[in-house]
């Protein structure tokens, strides 16, 4: 069994001083988390990703969508598209989940 906590997910994250980390990889999926400080600078990704809202606020553009985001709340987004949180709060933590690589 895996299991992690955004508590111990976020000490593991602070400790590397960037804005994302790998918790889980496996062949099938890989599992971080993500806390941009101020401005989300991400560009498209080569896989399908789903990010789940772990805490704060604010709002999510993908494409030409912009939707107003809580904790629970999840976003998929396909391959090579544009993305990005805007107006997020200072607590803001999403959980990330990359797709199969080659899928």
């Amino acid at each position: 069994m895996l299991h992690s906590t955004i508590k111990n997910a976020l000490i593991r994250l602070a400790e590397t001083n960037t804005d994302y980390i790998e918790i889980i990889e496996k062949q099938t999926f890989d599992l971080g988390l993500y806390r941009p400080v101020d401005i989300d600078p991400q560009t498209p990704h080569a896989r399908d990703e789903l990010y789940i809202v772990a805490r704060g606020t604010g709002r999510f553009a993908c494409g030409e969508e912009v939707e107003e985001f809580a904790p629970g709340d999840a976003f998929f987004v396909p391959a090579g598209s544009e993305h990005r949180f805007i107006d997020f709060s200072d607590d803001f933590a999403a959980w990330v989940v990359f797709f199969a690589k080659g899928s």
